[in-house]
């Protein structure tokens, strides 16, 4: 019985044709909006929480508080200064501590001009040593920047691939950062940390120098607990010190202390925010949708008036003419769905495609787990049945009697 009702859904839709594409219209454009960016929504997540699965859980960042969207510490109300890493270095359970500096710098090759990030390498032996096992990634070519080097750099792979300045940098070759000339010393293996892979790294000398930043100013302050289960006690060890020494009380500090963690928490919140307005987007269309699958139902119950009278006076019981109604108006929303599924995956794939090719990034990749695909048929499917539940009871109450008269 249930497939001779669809059977009858099936051709009754295909009978009226364009009308049912355009009454499907607002679904589809509902649905490929949520599977598109969604898909993206969820490969962006993916991507950057493999950014911080190369980060050590046992590593607290310190900085001061940004008022923007920029390098750490660049945007800082008060930054941070050698004392402050003399009172990291007396909380107890802390390995080993490490003054960076990270900056937007231009790099000229070959007489182009581009931008880049430019992090310091202190000038010790120990530190160097803990920052190479921190970054785990070896060097390709050349070799890493070692103490009592001056004038060098060491590059991330995408200096090698681009074609941004005409032809890739080399080993030995020179390249100005800041209008100062450096020579490259080495270049990193290709990493999944994207933001490595397009940084230059500099002895802290040289980027002083070259930035001209005060010896006493530091961007940002690198801790590493001698165990991971301590790191939220240590975490709150120092901002309580520094806060102590800065005569601050809580939640007016002008500093940050953050752990990996809960950098990683604070994006997926911010990837979860997106989602829930793309979403609540997307149901702007649908409903458009669910009231294009009504008024098209009504319609069909206008048109059909004289069959409906034909189907109950041959023994159709108002249950059979309101299942009739709802699979119609529910298959019109699914095929909606089906057709927005694959224009939402289409969208996604080519907006990764340009990513790719013109950005050189892999973060926009598109991520479509089951769960969406299935979810996005079953609720196009229910909306156009609930938008077809009004019509299909207004078709179960009609009388055969007036039905049969109605020309």
């Amino acid at each position: 019985m249930l497939s001779d009702y669809i059977s009858l859904a099936f051709r009754n839709v295909r009978k009226r044709g364009l009308r049912s594409w355009l009454t499907m219209l607002g679904v589809f454009i509902g649905i490929a909006a949520v599977v598109s960016l969604i898909s993206l929504g969820q490969g962006l997540e993916t991507a950057i929480i493999g950014q911080f699965g190369a980060l050590s859980t046992d590593t607290l960042t310190i900085q001061g508080a940004d008022t923007g969207f920029s390098p750490p510490g660049s945007t800082s109300v008060r930054k941070m200064t050698e004392h402050d890493v003399e009172i990291i270095e007396t909380v107890s359970g802390i390995k080993i501590v490490i003054p960076r500096l990270l900056r937007a710098s231009q790099i000229e090759f070959n007489e182009v001009i581009g931008f880049s990030m430019t992090v310091s390498i202190p000038n010790n032996r120990e530190q160097i040593d803990e920052i190479i096992e921190a970054l785990g990634v070896g060097v390709a070519e050349g070799r890493f920047l070692q103490e009592g080097d001056s004038g060098k750099i060491v590059l991330g792979d995408d200096f090698v691939k681009s074609e941004l300045y005409g032809k890739p940098i080399r080993v030995g070759s020179t390249v100005k950062i800041q209008g100062e000339d450096f020579k490259v010393a080495g270049i990193l293996e290709r990493t999944s940390t994207f933001t490595l892979n397009g940084a230059i790294l500099m002895m802290e000398e040289d980027m002083r120098s070259a930035f001209d930043i005060s010896e006493d100013e530091i961007d940002f302050i690198v801790a590493r607990a001698e165990s991971e289960n301590e790191i939220e006690r240590i975490s709150e060890e120092i901002k309580r010190k520094l806060r102590d020494d800065r005569d601050q009380k809580i939640g007016e500090e002008d500093f940050e202390v953050q752990t990996p963690i809960e950098s990683l928490s604070a994006v997926q919140t911010i990837i979860s925010v997106i989602n829930i307005v793309v979403t609540g987007i997307a149901l702007i269309a649908l409903v458009v949708g669910g009231i294009g699958i009504a008024n098209t139902m009504f319609t069909s119950v206008l048109e059909r008036t004289r069959e409906i009278g034909v189907m109950k006076a041959i023994g159709a019981q108002n249950k059979d003419i309101l299942t009739i109604f709802l699979i119609e108006s529910g298959l019109l929303g699914l095929i909606g769905g089906i057709a927005g599924v694959l224009l939402g995956i289409g969208i996604g794939k080519v907006t990764e495609f340009i990513a790719v090719s013109q950005l050189g990034t892999t973060l926009l990749k598109v991520a479509i787990p089951p769960y969406l695909i299935f979810g996005s048929l079953a609720f196009a499917f229910f909306a156009g049945a609930f938008s077809g539940l009004w019509p299909a009871w207004k078709a179960m109450k009609v009388r055969p009697v007036e039905a049969l008269r109605y020309e």
